[in-house]
């Protein structure tokens, strides 16, 4: 055996122990389930249906499916997260709306793309390996888990209390966050399908502010979601507040920006305007 495969066993239950232990923090004081922990009970179902999904992708080799798999991922688990918690409330169904409206948007708007593309090249070294294209899988799950962990929590809860000042704000920042990355996706495929524009990058708009707005824009409203919750947050629950570091994390420092300024930097680097622009611009956090 490889020593890539072994290192890949080796992160597929690391992932496994991670996902596990998550699930019991965020099961102090949920709702239970036929005896199962609710929290616990949609951490399990988030890996079961990216398993399930990556079987026929694995055999047709094909990626088409995986972030709609993810966005549905989101919005049945928080849907069945409310209809099964014994008290649902008004944060609740805030926290369900917040998660369900984004989960929608952004999976067809990602689907789109890569059926129009025909391929996503991030996907081709790694399909024709069981293990290392299962990771994939399997670290969706994980994304879905953490990401989703502070609305989570904050459904099924038996900790309930009203809207308050925290929603108010959570909500605010939610809608900052939401209309950043709705904007700077709009604008970046409105650049792409321009015939005008092939082979360049897009400098303007939100683009014109940060190199990546939309990953902005997602981090912030994650955020939103986090001070929704936090006042219903009670002992291991607290786990709850990884959801914004995680994904900030993850693009910042994984699978997003390094990517994609690692492909930009190979296309575009050395041009004197691309060059300019990476000085001006700043990676994340817009300029003013």
């Amino acid at each position: 055996m490889k020593t890539t495969d072994l290192k890949s066993i080796l992160t597929f239950f690391v992932l496994i122990i991670i996902g596990i232990l998550v699930a019991l923090a965020g099961s102090q004081g949920s709702t239970q389930v036929a005896g199962i922990p609710l929290f616990a009970l949609l951490v399990g179902l988030a890996f079961l249906v990216q398993w399930l999904v990556f079987i026929p992708a694995y055999l047709r080799q094909t990626e088409h499916f995986f972030d709609l798999t993810g966005s549905i991922t989101y919005i049945t688990l928080t849907t069945l997260a409310l209809v099964l918690t014994s008290a649902a409330d008004s944060r609740a169904m805030l926290l369900w709306a917040l998660v369900a409206i984004w989960a929608g948007r952004l999976g067809t708007f990602l689907f789109g793309r890569v059926r129009k593309a025909g391929r996503d090249d991030r996907f081709d070294d790694i399909k024709p390996s069981f293990i290392r294209f299962l990771n994939v899988w399997t670290i969706q799950g994980l994304w879905v888990t953490f990401t989703a962990a502070a609305a989570w929590i904050g459904i099924t809860t038996a900790n309930r209390k009203e809207l308050d000042l925290f929603a108010l704000v959570g909500f605010l920042v939610w809608i900052l966050g939401f209309g950043i990355e709705v904007v700077a996706d709009y604008q970046k495929s409105r650049f792409n399908a321009n015939p005008e524009n092939k082979g360049k990058f897009i400098h303007t708009g939100l683009w014109s502010r940060s190199r990546h707005p939309n990953y902005f824009g997602e981090i912030v409203l994650w955020i939103g979601v986090m001070i929704i919750a936090l006042p219903v947050l009670q002992g291991w629950q607290w786990v709850a507040l990884i959801s914004p570091v995680f994904v900030t994390l993850l693009l910042t420092r994984v699978s997003g920006i390094p990517l994609l300024e690692q492909k930009a930097d190979a296309k575009w680097g050395g041009q004197e305007d691309y060059e300019a622009y990476k000085k001006a611009t700043p990676v994340l956090i817009p300029k003013l």
